[in-house]
Protein backbone atom coordinates (compact mmCIF):
# COMPACT_ATOMS: atom_id res chain seq x y z
CA UNK A 1 0.00 0.00 0.00
CA UNK A 2 1.39 3.75 -1.08
CA UNK A 3 1.80 6.19 1.84
CA UNK A 4 0.41 9.43 1.39
CA UNK A 5 1.47 12.23 3.03
CA UNK A 6 -0.74 14.72 4.68
CA UNK A 7 -0.40 18.16 3.82
CA UNK A 8 -1.49 21.24 6.28
CA UNK A 9 -2.47 24.53 5.29
CA UNK A 10 -3.23 27.05 7.87
CA UNK A 11 -5.79 29.67 5.96
CA UNK A 12 -7.94 29.73 2.83
CA UNK A 13 -4.69 31.59 1.19
CA UNK A 14 -2.46 28.42 2.38
CA UNK A 15 -5.84 25.95 0.74
CA UNK A 16 -6.27 27.99 -2.38
CA UNK A 17 -2.51 27.90 -3.17
CA UNK A 18 -2.31 23.97 -2.48
CA UNK A 19 -5.49 23.02 -4.73
CA UNK A 20 -3.92 25.28 -7.04
CA UNK A 21 -6.52 28.07 -7.19
CA UNK A 22 -6.43 31.67 -7.78
CA UNK A 23 -5.96 34.12 -4.93
CA UNK A 24 -9.31 35.43 -5.91
CA UNK A 25 -10.92 31.90 -4.88
CA UNK A 26 -8.80 31.66 -1.52
CA UNK A 27 -10.65 35.13 -0.52
CA UNK A 28 -14.07 34.04 -1.57
CA UNK A 29 -13.07 30.65 0.47
CA UNK A 30 -12.24 32.92 3.91
CA UNK A 31 -15.55 35.03 3.22
CA UNK A 32 -17.91 32.03 2.85
CA UNK A 33 -16.31 30.37 5.47
CA UNK A 34 -16.40 33.53 7.83
CA UNK A 35 -20.19 34.11 6.92
CA UNK A 36 -21.45 30.04 7.27
CA UNK A 37 -19.10 30.52 10.94
CA UNK A 38 -21.05 33.19 11.77
CA UNK A 39 -24.86 31.90 10.84
CA UNK A 40 -24.40 28.73 12.22
CA UNK A 41 -22.67 30.51 15.82
CA UNK A 42 -26.17 33.11 15.62
CA UNK A 43 -28.61 29.90 14.82
CA UNK A 44 -26.94 28.33 17.97
CA UNK A 45 -27.10 31.37 20.23
CA UNK A 46 -30.64 32.11 19.54
CA UNK A 47 -31.93 28.57 19.75
CA UNK A 48 -33.56 28.73 16.63
CA UNK A 49 -34.81 25.77 14.48
CA UNK A 50 -34.12 25.12 10.72
CA UNK A 51 -37.90 25.94 9.81
CA UNK A 52 -37.40 29.03 11.65
CA UNK A 53 -34.37 30.17 9.98
CA UNK A 54 -35.51 29.40 6.88
CA UNK A 55 -38.81 30.83 7.39
CA UNK A 56 -37.31 34.30 8.28
CA UNK A 57 -34.66 34.45 5.28
CA UNK A 58 -37.50 33.12 2.68
CA UNK A 59 -35.69 30.09 1.88
CA UNK A 60 -36.20 26.10 2.50
CA UNK A 61 -34.98 23.91 5.09
CA UNK A 62 -32.90 22.10 3.23
CA UNK A 63 -30.86 25.03 2.37
CA UNK A 64 -30.43 26.09 5.72
CA UNK A 65 -29.37 22.52 6.85
CA UNK A 66 -26.70 22.54 4.65
CA UNK A 67 -25.47 25.67 5.56
CA UNK A 68 -25.62 24.63 9.13
CA UNK A 69 -23.97 21.65 8.27
CA UNK A 70 -21.64 23.58 6.16
CA UNK A 71 -21.99 21.59 3.11
CA UNK A 72 -22.18 25.15 0.88
CA UNK A 73 -21.22 23.86 -2.34
CA UNK A 74 -24.57 24.79 -4.19
CA UNK A 75 -25.71 27.89 -1.75
CA UNK A 76 -24.75 31.47 -3.10
CA UNK A 77 -22.82 34.16 -1.37
CA UNK A 78 -25.73 36.09 -2.16
CA UNK A 79 -27.93 33.52 0.27
CA UNK A 80 -25.57 33.72 2.90
CA UNK A 81 -25.87 37.10 3.32
CA UNK A 82 -29.79 36.85 3.30
CA UNK A 83 -29.68 33.97 6.47
CA UNK A 84 -27.33 36.74 8.16
CA UNK A 85 -29.44 39.97 7.37
CA UNK A 86 -32.50 37.31 8.48
CA UNK A 87 -30.83 36.47 11.61
CA UNK A 88 -30.65 40.46 12.62
CA UNK A 89 -26.94 41.03 11.21
CA UNK A 90 -24.94 42.68 9.01
CA UNK A 91 -21.35 41.60 6.91
CA UNK A 92 -18.99 44.23 7.11
CA UNK A 93 -16.36 44.32 4.55
CA UNK A 94 -13.16 45.38 5.25
CA UNK A 95 -10.14 46.31 2.33
CA UNK A 96 -6.79 45.49 2.44
CA UNK A 97 -3.92 45.01 0.15
CA UNK A 98 -2.54 41.25 -0.90
CA UNK A 99 0.46 40.04 1.14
Amino acid sequence: MKKTKAIVTRNAAELAKTLGLTAADGAEIELRSELNTKIAEVVARKGLTHAEVARLAGTSRTRVTAILNRNTKNVSTDLLLRVLSALGYRAKIRFSRAA
